[in-house]
């Protein structure tokens, strides 16, 4: 088992010989049996454990086990306890979900704060499988059909080149002592209710199951990277990205086949969904401004395209007051000075900055949102115009529109941030003092 162990680190490039590991360690016989190769194996290695604090005496029995164990290896050991209960009714979360969190967030600042290379846990190939089936039984896109990955970011898996029979029989024969987690008998969660029920029922059926699923996974995990690469070969060709905006081309989207498919790979990284895909497909033929909102993105769609944006959370309305120095405007920072004029001034002529006559100005100034009616007098001419009519000269986009934000003084437009500045404000000869405001 010793020599798969290596001939596994080696063939999938987990760590180099030099590495420092991080080894997770609850004290069941996964993890123990993990212990033991890294020991046998010469690598330098590390061990850190959970206490959730959801057993009572048998976490703190099990927080114990492993640090003997650290002691008989002579490594150091990380240990840190969680109130997962409440974690997890504070964040909405279930107690798996807070669990995972936790140690993860954990595991990886003891990482870094101890220089480890890398974290390994204790998962192996029964646990891919029964993983495989989990996200088959949820519903997945390719992705959730790879199992559990050897090495993800800062994780490594180690022992996913064996499984359960063999972990135990090697436990056995080097008369290694393990803990049992109680939980694991029940089935409250499905990987229980799969690990007792489905499997066993599965072998019935053909007993090389697990041995099958596990290459098949294999297969999936390469036919993913195929896969991924076509992905991210036309999304280049069809996403443009223009500052915080990506714009999808919707001539370009009609082309691919199946249709369904590439946009949701395209979608997926702003977590819109299978129905939201195609509701969107839906749209595509239809009226400008249809909108759809994931949890953390908003798409739009307008005239031949499809934008994209994240979503911001910003203030309906900002004061700004004469000592103000810095206003945060979606997401760019808004700075102000004062000025006094002198012969060497020179009128700034990008777009973001606005250089206003001070005295013009009545304080606290207002950052808002436009508003149907809102009308202004664009710097150069002499009468008035409706914003509205403004943006279609510029051409703006439904998102670029919604962005557009307004500096204020006394209920009159002094500066579309970043567009155009208002004749009314403008310096002249008479101007004493300047107020810059500058987009960064």
């Amino acid at each position: 088992m010793l020599q798969s162990f290596l001939d596994h680190i080696r063939k999938q490039q987990l760590f180099d010989p030099s590495a420092r590991i991080l080894l997770t360690v609850s004290g069941g016989i996964d993890s123990v049996v993990m212990c033991e190769l890294f020991h046998k194996a010469g690598i330098d290695f590390g061990i850190a454990h959970c206490n959730f604090q959801l057993r009572g005496d048998e976490s703190n029995d099990d927080e114990t086990f492993v640090e003997q164990l650290a002691e008989k290896y002579s490594v150091s050991f990380h240990v840190a306890a969680f109130d997962t209960s409440t974690f997890a009714k504070k964040n909405k979360l279930s107690v798996q979900l807070a669990a995972r969190q936790l140690r993860y967030e954990w595991f990886e600042s003891i990482r870094k704060q101890y220089n480890y290379t890398c974290i390994a846990t204790a998962h192996h190939r029964d646990d891919s499988v029964e993983t495989f089936l989990i996200n088959l039984i949820r519903g997945t896109g390719i992705a959730g059909l790879h199992g559990i990955l050897p090495k993800q970011g800062n994780i490594i898996r180690p022992l996913l080149f064996t499984n359960k029979e063999e972990i135990s029989a090697f436990a056995k024969k080097h008369k290694l002592k393990h803990r049992e987690d109680s939980s694991n008998a029940s089935d409250k969660y499905l990987r229980n209710k799969i690990r007792h029920s489905i499997i066993p029922l599965l072998q019935e059926l053909n007993p090389a199951i697990g041995k099958n699923i596990a290459e098949d996974i294999g297969r999936l995990r390469n036919v993913e990277l195929i896969y991924k690469k076509e992905i991210e070969k036309k999304r280049k060709k069809i996403i443009v990205v223009e500052g915080k905006t990506e714009t999808i081309l919707i001539r370009e989207l009609l082309k691919l086949n199946p249709l369904e498919t590439y946009l949701y790979e395209f979608l997926k990284p702003y977590h819109f969904n299978g129905d939201a895909v195609e509701n969107i497909i839906r749209a595509l033929d239809g009226r400008s401004g249809k909108q759809f909102l994931s949890d953390t993105h908003r798409l739009v769609k307008d005239r031949d395209v499809l934008l994209i944006e994240a979503l911001q959370m910003n203030p309906e309305k900002i004061s700004i007051k004469k000592s103000t120095k810095i206003a945060d405007v979606n997401g760019q920072q808004l700075v102000f000075k004062i000025q006094t004029r002198n012969a060497k001034f020179k009128i700034p002529v990008s777009k973001n900055t606005a250089a206003i006559d001070l005295e013009k100005l009545k304080f606290p100034l207002e950052i808002r949102k436009w508003e149907k009616g809102d009308a202004f007098q664009p710097i150069g001419m002499k009468g008035k115009k409706l914003l509205s009519d403004f943006f279609i000269d510029q051409k703006l986009s439904l998102i670029e529109k919604e962005n557009v934000r307004l500096l204020i003084s006394d209920n009159k437009i002094v500066w579309l941030i970043g567009y155009r500045m208002d004749e009314r404000f403008k310096i002249t000869e008479k101007t004493s003092k300047v107020f810059f405001a500058e987009l960064t």
